[in-house]
């Protein structure tokens, strides 16, 4: 049947049949904003879109960047989770949460290669509380004296934590890092052997380091690995906004953070004496330490 006919026989005009909306300029730099973001940030949903678009000056909600989104055919594919349980150990991150700014940080290692095939390791440094990137190196290898290395210069700036979190790696277990932490005043967290799910921050961060850089980026070099893990850090740190803290970025959080009461003094390191063997440890005095 003919459009013609077809109106008639429902007694509607014809032009109302050939109407198309027009998109006003205001959506169209919209639209052309958000594409920019997408492009920027694959690895975003449309929250954190409608998230960074409001940061930008964008006086638009959330069902809005939802119907541009569709209309534009974006999506982000859907990951495929493994079914997690509860752990048991009195250690995980359910059972002994983070409190405050500095009460528990996570540390963890992640492994990627650079375009020559040689070995990349990551060492990443969270603040549960706050969500923030305190530590993302990278090198060939990280043995336990450069973990102490990248420890004692986060204590000389931010100050001591009262607990760190872990797994049972091999870094994290050998001795040196074990008795150079009780020195510090710091209490180890061990979760259960093979429950990683029991330090999820650690592994939630890690999984957007690996979504957004990692599994992203091909490096050719170990300096040009390092140079976008500062970036990176920066970026995660001040511009990215983080669901669980309501789409504050982690910075802006801690900025307003008050320090806890309760928060234990932290002592001060003098400078470590270099050792093979560890046996040489940080000494420590009584002065606080000014963060």
């Amino acid at each position: 049947m003919s459009e013609h006919r077809a109106c008639r026989a429902l007694d509607q005009s014809r032009s109302s049949q050939r109407y198309r909306p027009l998109t006003d300029e205001e959506e169209k730099r919209l639209i052309a904003e958000m594409l920019a973001l997408v492009g920027k940030h694959p690895r975003y949903g449309y929250r954190r879109m409608w998230a960074l678009l409001r940061r930008a000056g964008w006086r638009v909600n959330r069902k809005r960047i939802y119907r541009l989104w569709v209309q534009e055919g974006l999506k982000v594919p859907q990951k495929q989770r493994k079914r997690r349980r509860l752990g048991h150990s009195e250690n995980s991150c359910v059972r002994r949460k983070a409190e405050h700014k500095d009460h528990v940080w996570t540390w963890d290692f992640i492994h990627d290669r650079t375009t020559n095939g040689r070995p990349l390791k990551w060492l990443s440094i969270v603040d549960e509380y706050t969500r923030e990137c305190l530590a993302l190196e990278v090198d060939r290898s990280i043995t336990a004296e450069k973990v102490i290395d990248v420890l004692v210069e986060l204590f000389r700036i931010r100050g001591v934590p009262q607990h760190i979190r872990s797994d049972n790696g091999p870094e994290f277990i050998a001795k040196a890092i074990r008795r150079w932490l009780s020195l510090a005043g710091v209490e180890t967290l061990y979760v259960a052997p093979g429950s990683p799910w029991e330090n999820g921050y650690a592994e939630s961060f890690h999984s957007r380091l690996r979504d957004e850089l990692t599994n992203r980026e091909e490096f050719t070099n170990l300096a040009e690995a390092r140079h976008m893990a500062d970036a990176w850090r920066l970026e995660y740190n001040h511009r990215r906004p983080h669901s669980s803290l309501g789409y504050q970025t982690p910075a802006e959080f801690a900025a307003g953070c008050a320090a806890a009461a309760s928060a234990p003094a932290a002592p001060a390191l003098q400078q470590r004496r270099h050792s093979r063997d560890f046996r040489d440890l940080p000494l420590f005095v009584t002065q606080p330490i000014l963060s």
